[in-house]
Parts: C-alpha cells; sequence; structure tokens
C-alpha cells in the first residue's frame, strides 16, 4: 500500500511540475524560433508598409488625373445654380426648361473647352464666383484665378427689346483672351412682348 502511495505521489508532482523546467538546448531553439518570426513580422511589416505607399501613390495618381474633371463637375454644379438664383422664380417658371435644354449644354462645352486646355496648376486655383447680378446687371457667374486676381471668363446673359417681336435674353460669354471685348454666343431665349421682371424677383 505504502508502494502504491508512493509512485501515486511520484505521478502527480510529475504532472504539477511539467512544463517548469526546461532543459538549456530547448532554450537556444526557442531563440531561434523567436528570431525567425521577428525576422518575418519585420518583413511582413514591409510588404504591408509598400503597399500602403503604392495605395497612397495611386491615389495621389487618381486626383491629379482627375483633377480637370472635379473642377468641372464643380463648375457646371454651380453653373446651373447661379442661373436658376439670378433668374429668381418668376423668370425661371418661364424659362427655366429651355435654358437647361438649349443654353446650358453650350455654357458645359465651353467650360470643358476652358478647363482641358488649362495645365494642372492652373486648374487648381480657378473658382467660381457666388453673387450674380440683379435688377439688370449681366453676370450669371465668373471664372476666376484665385492667385492672378484676375477673370478668366464670364458668362453673361442681356435683356433684348425686338421691336415688334418682344423681348429676349441673349446668354454670351467673354473670356480673358481677348480682354473680354468679344461676345460669344452661347443662345437666346424668347420672353414675352410684355417688359420681363427684374433678375431675381
Amino acid at each position: 500500500m505504502r508502494l502504491w502511495l508512493t509512485k501515486l505521489s511520484v505521478v502527480i508532482i510529475t504532472f504539477m511540475t511539467f512544463g517548469i523546467f526546461i532543459p538549456p538546448t530547448y532554450l537556444d531553439a526557442e531563440a531561434s524560433e523567436q528570431e525567425v518570426f521577428v525576422s518575418n513580422s519585420d518583413n511582413n511589416f514591409k510588404d504591408v508598409h509598400s503597399e500602403e505607399i503604392d495605395h497612397i501613390d495611386e491615389e495621389i495618381d487618381y486626383v491629379e488625373i482627375n483633377a480637370h474633371e472635379q473642377f468641372i463637375s464643380y463648375a457646371l454644379k454651380q453653373a446651373k445654380q447661379q442661373s436658376f438664383e439670378k433668374f429668381g422664380p418668376k423668370i425661371s417658371s418661364h424659362v427655366g426648361d429651355e435654358f437647361l435644354n438649349e443654353v446650358f449644354p453650350k455654357i458645359q462645352e465651353v467650360i470643358e473647352t476652358l478647363v482641358e486646355s488649362a495645365n494642372e496648376e492652373q486648374v487648381q486655383k480657378y473658382e467660381i464666383t457666388e453673387k450674380p447680378s440683379n435688377g439688370y446687371g449681366e453676370k450669371i457667374f465668373h471664372i476666376y484665378d484665385l492667385q492672378k486676381k484676375e477673370d478668366v471668363a464670364r458668362f453673361h446673359v442681356r435683356r433684348v427689346n425686338h421691336p415688334r417681336e418682344g423681348h429676349s435674353f441673349n446668354f454670351h460669354y467673354h473670356l480673358y483672351s481677348d480682354r473680354f471685348e468679344k461676345h460669344h454666343h452661347l443662345g437666346d431665349i424668347f420672353w414675352d412682348k410684355n417688359t420681363p421682371p427684374k433678375w431675381k424677383s
């Protein structure tokens, strides 16, 4: 009986102390495994890091490639908004659809041509004015260069009274390249024989 208790206690002590004592040869093996792990971790970090750099480079290229498109999109949105703000509710309800179908596509063509002919640095300096003139003023919006502090193009609408025919709106634009002297025609929209209300009314 005593022999069995001794064997049992040896087995219990063996299980309790299992793994606490580690021979030195295993320590060396474990150290080399850790070095391999650290080395692999460094390589993995470098791989991930290089992927992030490549991704950032791709994003920068994407932004550079699309700078023109981004400004065109922004300019067209502003052009539409400024036009309807200038018209006001009374004129918008009468000529809004015709403007969108007949005149606005031509405004879009001009903006696209202007922006695409400019270089990357120029486009990044372009801005759109936000205050169309009221009353009887012609200004709808201008594209201007923030750095040079001068207009690149001016988009206007003029009120025209044709004797015996009635009143109409003449849409046109001016360019810096000809010192804004020439009227570049965009289109005409007939109003009525009666005088149209003031802009923004």
